[in-house]
């Protein structure tokens, strides 16, 4: 549900009710999904399943081991302290209005709107062994954005902790949601008015909200093992990363650590098995700024012979389970953003991405931010817009010289991570703390 320019939109509601059974048969694994949850539709889908594993039989790549037995009953329940469907239209309607009236700061406004998307999930697994999880989770993503317009000049901010929760209306105080329409709408204008953000190599603050999309193009995408291996090619790109750098490689600096946790609730991507139902453990993927593990659920683990984690995923009940990222965080360190700040002689804050692109090695790339600030002898100055940096993925963890501490730590998620063929795009959850890199490149745009 949405409101635009004071005007409440239609409100949209899609619901999705189906099965996929998986087999192995002749040493080879089947598929068939159905929306027919009847006995007779079960059994049809089996059947398909069954001749799909004799169709791949003499093509299964090498070293295949199938999904190992399950014989563990498991249940699990986000969190929600407020059930979503218990708050009444009109007080979400409320909201949302209330949203809209607080973004339009004056007349050079020319879009701006607010809007809710609430999610219900419930998911079974039934494993022939006797094993069941059942996983039932709610989550929140609330949404705000407001543009400005003047002498041939847009500029457009939305909200920088704007992301999906796992929860119901608590995630609205969680975030904030009720005080930031006035400053999203602020700041919109500030940058209508703002110069553009200068240009050189210079020190860099990347805002949390930046750093959940840094993360996910420059670490998570590239430690995908089945990417590393060559299964994702035709669709997103592979990955600079080889089989080998496990173990060997500086990926960053001392101050990197990255984490594959599904155990923090709030997050969207928190289960206590995956979809092919593997135990899901809190395990390191960089520590040190060494790279320890690939993201690769069993199938890919066994294929590489390397160790992974839990977290072979499908998008719904349509999809097979292929490697995902899940809760993938950058570990906190100590400190402000205003301790960041006072380190930097000479530099840029940014926040909240505007655009980005990467090569089809998740190597070098180039992301461009909503929002940035000057950084002038440890302290902020005044406001820049259309911020924009560059670099190369290791060559930039490596330049990682400030953590921040619990005080700059953001829990967010987005529901719109793509990969495969046909396509999935699942949820994934972030946590991350805003960060200081040193010497890198940064120029303005239009």
């Amino acid at each position: 549900m949405a409101v635009e320019r004071d005007v409440p939109q239609p409100r949209r509601s899609t619901e999705s009710l189906g099965g996929m059974v998986t087999v192995i048969h002749k040493g080879a694994l089947g598929y068939a999904a159905t929306s027919d949850l009847t006995a007779s539709g079960l059994t049809e889908a089996v059947s398909r399943a069954v001749s799909a594993a004799e169709t791949a039989e003499t093509r299964m790549i090498p070293g295949f081991p199938g999904p190992a037995a399950l014989t563990a009953d498991i249940h699990y329940e986000g969190p929600e302290t407020r059930p979503w469907a218990d708050v009444k239209l009109g007080e979400k309607m409320g909201y949302l209005c209330d949203a809209s009236q607080a973004l339009k700061r004056d007349e050079r406004m020319v879009d701006w709107g607010a809007g809710f998307w609430a999610i219900d999930k419930e998911q079974v697994y039934l494993d022939a062994a006797g094993g069941r999880i059942s996983q039932r989770a709610h989550y929140l993503m609330p949404t705000l954005w407001a543009a400005a317009s003047a002498q041939g000049e847009t500029q457009r901010r939305s909200w920088a902790d704007a992301g999906m929760r796992a929860g119901g209306a608590e995630v609205l105080d969680q975030l904030g949601f009720f005080s930031a329409p006035a400053q999203v709408g602020d700041e919109a204008i500030q940058l209508l008015e703002a110069p553009n953000c200068p240009e050189g190599e210079m020190d860099l603050i990347l805002g949390p909200g930046q750093m959940v999309l840094q993360i996910h193009e420059s670490i998570r995408h590239p430690l995908e093992l089945d990417r590393i291996l060559g299964d994702e090619r035709n669709y997103a790109g592979t990955s600079f990363v080889t089989p080998d750098m496990f173990g060997t490689f500086r990926y960053g600096s001392d101050l990197l650590n990255i984490t594959f946790d599904p155990s923090m609730g709030e997050e969207i991507a928190s289960y206590p098995a995956d979809d092919i139902g593997t135990r899901a453990t809190r395990e390191y993927l960089i520590k040190g700024g060494m790279l320890e593990r690939p993201l690769g659920g069993a199938t890919s683990q066994a294929r590489a012979n390397l160790p992974g984690v839990a977290n072979e995923r499908a998008c719904s009940w349509n999809r097979p389970a292929i490697d995902r990222m899940a809760n993938i965080n950058l570990e906190p360190g100590e400190g402000t953003l205003d301790d960041l700040v006072g380190r930097v002689e000479r530099g840029v804050y940014m926040e909240t991405n505007r655009s980005w692109s990467i090569d089809d090695s998740r190597n070098k790339f180039q992301f461009g931010c909503e929002y940035g600030r000057v950084i002038k002898d440890g302290k902020l100055g005044q406001v820049v817009r259309n911020p924009n940096y560059r670099g190369v993925s290791s060559a930039f963890w490596r330049s990682l010289k400030g953590v921040g501490g619990q005080e700059t730590f953001l829990v967010s998620g987005t529901p719109f991570c793509g990969k495969g063929e046909p396509n999935q795009a699942v949820k994934v959850g972030h946590a991350t703390p805003a960060c200081l890199f040193g010497n890198v490149s940064v120029f303005g745009g239009a």
